[in-house]
């Protein structure tokens, strides 16, 4: 007799922990796995925190989240979107965006509801949709549509059991970012066919050259229909203080709140207070962050487009580079084990992220310079001795 749930049977490891556990066991390793800033959080919202502390900031919150937060990111999500939102009934706050996500997913979805999401895609999007009884509905995007929706192949997956399309722009794994043409269609798309859209909006301050980042929110009639999930992570580097938000439709976020009360009851509330100082606080780390990762980004493309075997399309935005592997004659597995073995150099098995992953590794390089160089070399010396 097995003791746990058929769901969590059913739930596949990250790829992406499985090699940051195995690089870990490790000396002297190079490491492109986990999206992590490597900056330290500002200090200015470090010092919000121990204020906040000092001051008795030290109980429950709310289940949506303080007032003065929610507040700040209404104002934050009118400056970039345009239009404005209700604190009290179309903002909560969760602990990162993951928890976010399944607060979502767990308020939208009901058996058998089908969510399209792209293949490639980030790993827990899909379990998550599995672990609400959902079905996900994989629509193939390559290199040469920049690893993005194709909205002829969205439409030819729409059933009557569809109910929302995940839209994860820039994307993880593959930095892609959607077209505005695209994006017009697909807000079409789900007017007509009365879908969710629930755009991951996660690494949208982190575009490069002459990208543009552009919401499906934005577009007419979507915004009753779009859920923004966004977090501190990424943005501020403070992926340790887990705090996440989601603005949407009033009946979609009060169900997350209510859900909220049975999942974690609330945030921490130091660390709600520093996210309002990361938001209301300097800009300046964050415009200081992106320029670094945007000469990280070519360092790591011109790199690997250099080695014998490897290449890859230029990404616009997150900080990822999903690397084509083909001309090894290796699979994506077999692949990042024996870099990691004979070099030193843990990479994530691009058939981790969905089977149109196979073929390729994800990079990340949110590492230093330094790192990148290093890891170049010895990528650049497996492939010799392969």
């Amino acid at each position: 007799m097995k003791y746990t749930s058929y769901k969590v049977q059913n739930i596949v490891e990250s790829p992406i922990r499985k090699m940051y556990n195995l690089a870990n066991k490790l000396e002297n390793v190079i490491s492109f796995t986990v999206g992590e800033p490597d900056f330290t959080t500002s200090s200015n919202i470090v010092n919000s925190a121990i204020m906040a502390l000092h001051s008795g900031q030290t109980h429950y919150t709310p289940n949506a989240g303080i007032q003065p937060l929610r507040e700040a990111i209404a104002k934050n999500v009118e400056s970039s979107h345009g239009f404005k939102i209700d604190p009290e009934s179309e903002v909560i706050i969760g602990n990162g965006a993951m928890q976010v996500l399944m607060l979502l997913m767990t308020a939208i979805i009901n058996p058998e509801d089908e969510v399209i999401v792209t293949n490639p895609y980030w790993p827990n999007h899909v379990e998550q949709i599995k672990l609400c009884g959902g079905k996900p509905i994989f629509v193939t995007v390559t290199e040469n549509n920049g690893f993005m929706y194709n909205p002829a192949d969205v439409k030819k997956v729409l059933g009557p059991k569809t109910k929302a399309i995940i839209l994860n722009s820039p994307a993880n794994p593959t930095g892609a970012i959607v077209t505005r043409e695209t994006l017009a269609t697909l807000a079409t798309m789900a007017t007509e066919n009365n879908l969710l859209i629930i755009a991951d909006e996660v690494y949208r301050h982190f575009i490069y050259d002459s990208a543009r980042f552009l919401s499906i929110a934005t577009f007419p009639g979507m915004r009753e229909r779009t859920i923004l999930v966004d977090s501190f992570s990424k943005t501020y580097a403070m992926t340790g203080w887990r705090v996440g938000w989601a603005v949407g439709p009033q009946e979609i976020i009060r169900s997350m709140i209510k859900l909220q009360e049975n999942f974690s009851a609330c945030v921490n509330t130091a660390a709600q207070y520093a996210a309002i100082e990361a938001l209301q606080g300097s800009q300046i780390p964050l415009n200081n962050m992106i320029i670094e990762y945007s000469e990280r980004r070519q360092l790591l493309l011109d790199g690997i487009n250099q080695i014998d075997r490897l290449s890859c399309i230029k990404p616009m935005g997150a900080f990822y580079s999903f690397v084509n592997i083909r001309q090894s004659g290796l699979s994506s597995e077999d692949f990042s084990l024996r870099l990691l073995s004979d070099q030193g150099v843990a990479v994530v098995p691009g058939n981790g992220f969905g089977s149109a992953g196979e073929g390729f590794i994800r990079l990340s390089y949110a590492t230093s310079k330094e790192n990148i160089l290093i890891g170049l070399n010895r990528i650049k010396a497996f492939l010799k001795r392969i």
